[in-house]
């Protein structure tokens, strides 16, 4: 059996809440004192029983984290950089994966509930008043990222729609193309699932042609967008692409390359994420970055921000309540990473 923290205070003839402050933190303790139990404890490979530790304080040391999936290179980050900052506050994750599949995200997260997490991270795939009445049901602190569910949830994000209007801006800028074409298969599923970041992109793209008269705007906006944007590329126009994930900038580039066109010889696109894989890609690709290390790090201090503060009542309608809703919502910046796809 190992050693214990009552054993820890015997042989440091300290008292075990002192014990209890130099290895959690907490309270008032002389920096000679902690050095002294920290270094006992190291020599006779103290570890933690956590379990014990969060039963005393109420808590387990995990948060959920429920996204997409880890085949976009968005949502790997994401997690990584999750993981990272809740390990600096002592904390682990859980990770769901919800696939876009609206009941299994829900299943999952009265599940992540039920086992009594500190709190919930979530990229939502659903939407609506009704859903944000079932996330206060379960009676857990949880931050939304990217994907908005409705007013009043906490919420981290950048500011899709200005990214997304200063990148065809940027396109614009360049005086060459006759033909902005706005790429985003994810909008065949509208009304079926949550792409707020999606909608959000495209009145990004119709604001930013709404100033350029002179150039014509086009819309692929389904999953046989490869096929569609080969003939916009061989039509004539100068066209230049506006993707709204660097996956499908990606696919294009790969798909047109097999027929022989090249960026930005024959065309010029724009990807959305600035994912890890790019630095792999040439030519390297114009992307918009949505800051996901940020993101990440702003949601975690958001979420611990409310575990320590407590739930507010699901009731509560207070003028205060509202300042106190608005405060939790966080719009990052974002940045144009230029590139060589223009």
């Amino acid at each position: 059996m190992g050693i214990t923290t009552k054993d820890l205070a015997q042989l440091c003839g300290v008292s075990r809440t002192t014990v209890h402050r130099a290895l959690y933190g907490g309270g008032r303790i002389h920096p000679d004192t902690k050095e002294m139990i920290l270094r006992v404890a190291k020599e006779h490979d103290y570890r933690p029983d956590l379990l014990a530790r969060g039963l005393v304080k109420g808590r387990t040391y995990y948060i959920g984290v429920v996204v997409m999936d880890v085949r976009n290179r968005y949502f790997a980050g994401m997690l990584s950089a999750i993981g990272r900052e809740a390990a600096q506050h002592g904390y682990n994750i859980n990770i769901t994966l919800h696939d876009n599949n609206r009941k299994f995200e829900q299943d999952q997260l009265t599940r992540l509930s039920s086992y009594r997490m500190d709190g919930i991270i979530l990229s939502s795939v659903n939407e609506g008043a009704e859903y944000a009445k079932f996330l206060e049901s379960l009676e857990t602190p949880i931050v939304t990222v990217d994907n908005k569910i409705a007013d009043g949830l906490p919420f981290v994000s950048i500011d899709q729609r200005a990214a997304m209007r200063e990148a065809v801006e940027h396109i614009l800028e360049m005086k060459k193309y006759e033909r902005i074409v706005f790429v985003c298969p994810a909008m065949a599923v509208a009304g079926e699932q949550n792409i707020y970041v999606h909608r959000e992109r495209k009145k990004g793209f119709e604001e930013a042609m709404a100033g350029a008269p002179g150039v014509q705007a086009e819309y692929v906006l389904n999953w046989e967008y490869l096929k569609q944007v080969e003939k916009l590329a061989q039509d004539g126009i100068r066209t230049a692409f506006a993707c709204t994930a660097d996956d499908f900038a990606l696919d294009i580039m790969k798909y047109l390359k097999e027929k022989g066109l090249r960026a930005p010889a024959d065309y010029g696109i724009v990807g959305f994420d600035n994912v890890d894989t790019l630095k792999y890609i040439a030519p390297q690709l114009v992307t918009v970055s949505n800051k996901v290390d940020a993101v990440a790090k702003a949601a975690v201090q958001m979420l611990f921000a409310l575990i320590n503060a407590g739930q507010e009542q699901a009731d509560e309608k207070s003028q205060v309540a509202e300042q106190e809703a608005q405060r939790r919502v966080q719009i990052l910046p974002h940045e144009l990473i230029d590139g060589e796809t223009l």
